[in-house]
């Protein structure tokens, strides 16, 4: 047993199946009349659905939330709110569109109540982000923590299974780096180890059946814990990385996070030894030296991309990642090494195993 701080951040979690329904009442009872449905244009069926049934006091959808949270999307998002007066924001979807949702919480500190309906366990955070032409900052304010979360798995049905596969993988990746994160205690770990065993049995028998209720709700309460450890403790290494690939090359951001995780974790797998023996029991395999060829076999499994060159990232970009994180880390239970961490990224872009 180890000295640790642990905080518990202060947020009201609704979870199971129908939950959703009970969105207008809770609304109410917190005193809410003028609020804004906040999603992607790709959901705007849903946020109209969703402001219909708010009725009288919803102001209206704002459907234009996109990944990475670019500055002048943010800016024009914080002006629409002042400019209506709104006193809440209702973020339904993914991480972009929660991401939208602080952004507007951190500059205007209207509160946010949150139903995600991916596996990015943003929503459990005080961590906020944004990019411009320099990439993606972040930042931690507690403003940006909704004050509610209703967690409805029906509501994640539609979503294609292998954007669910990512969005998972995503999610056991913040429960990973909980595991040997700096601030790291006995309860987000117990959390931690939690997430990892649901999101691992649940996301493959999504990819089989994207109706499997039960799967459904195994992980989405996974990517629950993982969100509640990503919200507790401090990030490493792998985050260091999809941040900057993300925000530099505008990638799709939960398949950046499923492919790389087999290669950051191989990256550790002897930095903290402890950490990385609870990730070899809770993962089914041998030794430490098998983890990340583990992640990656599930990877191979689901049928997901593997390269990052297939989504887009340029023959230099492993180089100028390298670069960035070298020269700013994050983080992270062992040094950074230029040319190892430089010939694992050219292993990702070409889909190669990480061993």
């Amino acid at each position: 047993m180890w000295d640790f701080n642990y905080k518990a951040l202060p947020v009201n979690v609704l979870f199971g199946s129908g939950k959703s329904k009970q969105t207008k009442e809770l609304l109410i009872q917190r005193g809410y009349s003028k609020v804004l449905v906040i999603t992607t244009a790709s959901r705007e069926k849903e946020g109209l659905k969703l402001a219909e049934y708010l009725g009288e006091i919803c102001i209206g959808v704002y459907p234009n939330a996109v990944m990475h949270v670019p500055v002048e999307v943010a800016d024009k998002a914080v002006e629409y709110v002042r400019v209506h007066n709104i006193d809440s924001c209702l973020a339904i979807g993914g991480g972009s569109t929660i991401g939208l949702a602080k952004a507007v919480a951190h500059k205007t500190g209207v509160p946010i109540i949150a139903i995600p309906t991916t596996y990015s366990g943003s929503e459990m955070t005080s961590i906020y982000g944004m990019t411009d032409q320099q990439g993606k900052t972040t930042g931690k304010d507690i403003k940006v923590l909704p004050k509610v979360v209703i967690y409805d798995p029906e509501l994640s049905l539609t979503l294609p299974p292998k954007l669910s596969y990512c969005s998972g993988m995503n999610a056991m990746a913040h429960a990973i780096e909980a595991l040997y994160a700096k601030d790291k205690n006995p309860i987000t770990s117990l959390m931690a180890i939690e997430s990892i065993k649901h999101l691992k049995s649940s996301l493959p028998q999504i990819i089989k059946n994207p109706l499997n209720v039960l799967a459904r709700k195994n992980a989405l309460y996974g990517s629950w814990l993982a969100g509640v450890c990503l919200g507790s403790v401090g990030m490493s290494i792998h985050h260091k990385i999809c941040h900057t690939l993300g925000g530099t090359f505008n990638l799709p951001h939960s398949q950046i996070h499923a492919i790389m995780l087999a290669y950051s974790v191989q990256y550790n797998r002897n930095a903290d030894i402890q950490a990385m023996n609870m990730l070899v029991d809770v993962m089914g395999v041998k030794n430490r030296e098998e983890l990340g060829l583990e992640i990656y076999r599930l990877n191979e499994a689901s049928g997901i991309e593997l390269s990052l060159k297939k989504l887009g990232l340029p023959k230099e970009g492993p180089t100028i990642v390298t670069k960035t994180i070298c020269e700013s880390p994050y983080y992270n239970p062992r040094e950074y090494y230029f040319a190892e961490l430089e010939s694992l990224l050219k292993r990702a872009y070409q889909g190669l195993p990480p061993v």
